[in-house]
């Protein structure tokens, strides 16, 4: 009952502040057509296989096993929920799904009307998403339902005296794949053993994101031949505050910025900061990018490319809420430096561990830590190597998944 009221609250919350708010006025308006899209979309004959992502994150997880699943089931059809906005208006297009929409708010009258229509064959819930009566309505309608690239610690309320109802919800999944071998010890210690450890999917995300990288023109040229460049990505005021004194200082070294935020009075900001050339990539062509410095990336879709012109890559977001992607940059062989908040990022955690990434906490580790990479180059093939290998060794979660799905 404290569930089910907690969710109708929120749906309640989400109304009231669709009027003055973007984010929410775009998820009342995706849920006020999710059923009838459902109903012109869904052919009744085909078998549905269900997908379902938090956001834009948790489907790029998922991602590697919708397309694998594509190209070796053809015969399936596949349909993807997002529960945030930021992710289904990213990717409602996405051609590897025939059906793209908003997760219902978890009711019980919702669930029965999306399963209703669905009748999906099985269903995959990728990482942290536990919605109790999709979760119930799945086990008792006998649809096998999946937990992919799921990770547990001992702090999550499933371990708590109090967490019972939400243990339950965990026994609704026929199977969990789950990251590391410490979320199998906490779900076997309150009687959870359909659990397999296959890694994240995220490895082979990046892999993939690397075969498929795009070829930026612009960006090449202003890199040139020898240029030692540095790609900061995701960077927040706090990051940008220490890389921007560094790169004031040492004209030897070239600077790619992509902000998390690419508001103009965000840019305006980075800019005042900045005291060598720079030109904006949405005003850059063939003769300014040549006099400048500094590039700025003030548009979407590009920085998963860009790293693969960088020496060394900053991940932005450390002095924050937490450190931003860094398999991205990884995955190109190159080494990664962020902030001091990344303890809840397991393969931030491995990356120090495997010597292919340093956090720095002020200005003067940062410092050190790039006047060293500048200055011994062994040392700066080395930690890039140890990064990439890193990604490459972690690879492989999608297959082992596959191997044991029964389609």
């Amino acid at each position: 009952m404290l569930y089910n009221l907690a969710i109708v609250l929120y749906d309640l919350l989400v109304h009231l502040a669709a009027p003055f708010s973007r984010k929410p006025r775009k998820m009342m308006k995706g849920h006020w057509v999710v059923y009838e899209l459902l109903r012109q979309q869904v052919e009744k004959e085909e078998r549905y296989i269900w997908f379902h992502a938090a956001s834009l994150g948790e489907f790029e997880q998922g991602r590697p096993l919708i397309e694998k699943i594509r190209a070796e089931y053809p015969n399936y059809k596949i349909l993807l929920t997002f529960f945030s906005p930021s992710g289904y208006e990213v990717r409602k297009h996405y051609r590897g799904a025939d059906i793209v929409c908003y997760l219902p708010f978890d009711k019980p009258r919702n669930v029965r009307k999306f399963l209703d229509i669905v009748n999906p064959c099985m269903a995959f819930f990728i990482k942290y998403e536990f919605w109790k009566n999709f979760l119930d309505e799945l086990h008792k309608r006998r649809i096998a339902v999946y937990s992919v690239s799921s990770i547990f610690r001992r702090d999550q309320i499933f371990f708590k005296w109090y967490g019972g109802t939400y243990r339950n919800v965990l026994k609704d999944f026929d199977h969990l794949f789950v990251q590391n071998e410490a979320s199998k010890r906490y779900l076997s210690k309150i009687g959870i053993t359909r659990v397999t450890v296959v890694g994240d999917t995220r490895f082979d995300r990046v892999l993939q994101i690397r075969q498929e990288a795009k070829d930026l023109p612009l960006v090449e040229k202003f890199k040139g031949n020898n240029s030692f460049t540095f790609v900061a990505g995701s960077s927040w005021g706090p990051d940008e505050d220490l890389f921007l004194e560094y790169f004031n200082t040492h004209p030897e070294m070239k600077l790619i910025i992509a902000p998390h935020v690419i508001e103009e009075n965000h840019l305006v900001e980075i800019i005042s900061k900045l005291k060598r050339p720079y030109v904006r990539y949405t005003r850059a062509d063939d003769k300014n990018v040549l006099k400048a410095d500094c590039l700025i990336i003030d548009c979407f879709g590009l920085l998963s490319s860009i790293y693969r012109y960088g020496e060394i890559a900053y991940i932005g977001g450390g002095f924050g809420v937490g450190i931003h992607n860094t398999l991205e940059a990884a995955v190109y062989g190159i080494p990664v430096i962020f902030g001091p908040k990344y303890q809840k990022f397991m393969e931030a955690i491995q990356l120090l561990e495997a010597k292919g990434a340093y956090s720095i906490k002020d200005y003067a580790e940062l410092e050190k830590i790039l006047d060293t990479f500048q200055a011994d180059k062994q040392f700066l093939c080395d930690t890039g190597m140890n990064a990439g290998n890193y990604v490459v060794g972690n690879s492989g979660a999608t297959e082992r998944i596959m191997h044991m799905i029964n389609f």
